[in-house]
């Protein structure tokens, strides 16, 4: 990715929310800003996602944004979703010739380049690395530092999306090198998300 680019925007849902609640400020920020994904990251039982696909898909393809659910894929075409995003990459080769080439196919590789660079080989259409700062909430208290991003888009033409506790730091910092910017936890919490996000994203 050239320095001059600035990566796309990438939302990704809370882990727990009430679909009425969360609809109209999920709505809000994809009116206030330019959005490439949602990520729907619900954990719920199986009629509450199925709800929430629903739901959320109708606001973001009236935005002709795309949509995507964390790791439940057997939803993808029930749901008319546009991909998944898989938090483990071992499962990609089977997911990837489940839904075919034209649904999205994200994974999430951790640290790893070695694991990046398989998921790439595979066939995923980006893949993601985090956490980003340091936080006992994320991860396993490994951080994908600035040099993996910066790598990964001198040697790697697959997009890249930078995840987990991301700052006006640490965005500042992988401007340059990120595709994406996955923005969950950092904005949601906020009572004013479109204004929290600005912030983060200066």
């Amino acid at each position: 990715m050239a320095e001059t680019d600035a990566p796309q925007l990438y939302l990704v849902t809370p882990r727990r929310f009430e679909l009425s609640a969360f609809a109209p400020r999920m709505a809000a920020v994809l009116d206030a800003r330019e959005v490439a994904c949602v990520r729907l990251r619900l954990d719920a039982p199986a009629d509450a996602i199925a709800r929430a696909a629903d739901g959320l898909r109708d606001i973001c393809h009236a935005r002709d944004v795309a949509f995507v659910i964390e790791d439940h894929w057997k939803l993808v075409g029930p749901h008319g979703l546009d991909g998944v995003h898989l938090s483990d990459p071992r499962s990609l080769r089977d997911v990837r010739k489940e839904l075919g080439k034209d649904a999205i196919a994200g994974v999430f590789c951790g640290t790893s380049r070695h694991a990046g660079m398989t998921a790439g080989e595979i066939g995923a259409d980006y893949v993601s690395f985090g956490p980003v700062t340091s936080d006992p909430m994320l991860g396993n208290g490994e951080l994908a530092e600035a040099e993996l991003f910066e790598w990964w888009s001198q040697m790697i033409e697959v997009p890249v999306v930078a995840e987990g506790g991301l700052t006006a730091e640490t965005v500042a910092e992988l401007r340059a090198f990120a595709d994406f910017l996955a923005v969950g936890d950092e904005i949601w919490s906020a009572d004013d998300p479109v204004a929290e996000l600005g912030a983060l994203l200066g």
